[in-house]
């Protein structure tokens, strides 16, 4: 009797070939800050099959509800959106300066493609700067290096009045063209890693959780918010709304193994050695301790961090707000943040995903979270 042939394409890399594609169209959506609705339509569309419930609030950070009406809420969290710029001036000879929206790194503008996002939809334009032999420094005069107040985009227009027939506009956000691409032994690269990788890790557990029919004891909140890059905004005002018992934040953290990064200051963290867990005051320590028992018996790898007085993420928001809420932080290792090649090892995304489900199925509302019993 012949062997049936294994479907081929069905994994990337333990990857489902459909989340596979979702992932890339997600990071290819361009979500910047303030202006998230295209990311989160496209996340909302990909989870609502694996929840009983959706919402979004004012602002657009969104939430999928798995087992709703709970006294007892637990939040999955991560954050949609990209940092990017503003059109903020207009010249009359049609080239544009800008604003930064978010952190936007200014020394690896010049010679981007990026997409203006105006009114009529978005025109393409280009990062200009002068050639190397018309801005040799001499003696007297230093070569220019790039600042925001000194780099311009030209679209092809050659007045305002060009400009503006185009649909761009002061307030028109822009965004980098650079999308997803794979790189060998299972790298991957993309802009927006800087969390969109994080809002594809709480849709893959909510996929686990409904194709492993797994009967949470809690109303489970998958949340994907807004305006992280600017403040932990959307993470501020839907842990109001929420109002969780308890809160599992993902977002990047630094793989410090490269050039020009110092260990004694950053820590040591490298992609493909498992998700990053760390020590700060707004991490709880006891949900924390869970988290470490979870990875050692299912016998997956976590690297460690010590992050001061803040972790500069979503945990912050969740963990401060209300009454208190007890919460954790797992990162995934990234290199050449707020780039336009993040880059992190497919391992660490399926380790992630593993260690928060695995969680999520230890923790219940008689979890002992106190500090003091």
């Amino acid at each position: 009797m012949a062997k049936s042939k294994k479907k081929e394409g069905s994994k990337k890399g333990g990857i489902p070939a459909a989340s596979y594609q979702f992932l890339k169209n997600y990071l290819n959506t361009p979500s910047p800050v303030g202006f998230e609705k295209s990311g989160q339509q496209v996340w909302l569309d990909y989870v609502k099959q694996y929840s009983d419930e959706q919402f979004t609030d004012p602002y657009g950070s969104a939430a999928a509800i798995i087992n709703p009406g709970q006294d007892f809420k637990v939040v999955i969290e991560a954050h949609v959106d990209e940092i990017s710029w503003f059109v903020n001036y207009i010249t009359d000879a049609g080239l544009m300066y800008l604003k930064r929206n978010g952190g936007v790194d200014h020394q690896i503008a010049p010679s981007m493609r990026v997409l203006i996002h105006g009114k009529k939809g978005p025109v393409k334009a280009v990062f200009g700067w002068p050639a190397i032999h018309t801005r040799i420094g001499t003696a007297d005069t230093k070569e220019p290096s790039p600042r925001t107040d000194n780099l311009w985009l030209d679209c092809g227009a050659r007045s305002k009045k060009e400009v503006e027939e185009l649909g761009i506009h002061i307030g028109a956000v822009v965004t980098y063209q650079d999308g997803f691409d794979e790189l060998a032994n299972d790298y991957l690269i993309a802009r927006a890693f800087d969390n969109r990788v994080g809002g594809f890790m709480i849709a893959e557990v909510a996929r686990l959780i409904k194709e492993n029919n797994i009967k949470l004891p809690y109303s489970l909140y998958v949340v994907n918010a807004v305006q992280e890059e600017i403040g932990l905004r959307g993470a501020e005002m839907i842990a109001r709304r929420i109002k969780p018992n308890v809160a599992i934040v993902t977002d990047v953290t630094h793989d410090t193994t490269t050039p020009l990064i110092n260990k004694n200051i950053e820590g040591d963290v490298a992609c493909g050695k498992g998700p990053s867990l760390a020590y700060a005051p707004a991490i709880h320590n006891k949900l924390l301790g869970l988290v470490e028992d979870v990875a050692d018996k299912k016998k997956i790898d976590v690297q460690w961090r010590a992050l001061s007085r803040s972790t500069g993420t979503d945990t912050d928001s969740f963990a401060y707000s209300n009454d208190g809420c007890p919460s954790v932080l797992i990162s995934i290792p990234l290199r050449y943040m707020h780039t336009t090649v993040e880059m992190l090892h497919k391992k660490d995304i399926e380790s992630t995903i593993q260690l928060m489900f695995e969680t999520l199925k230890v923790l219940t509302p008689k979890t002992n979270l106190s500090y003091f019993d």
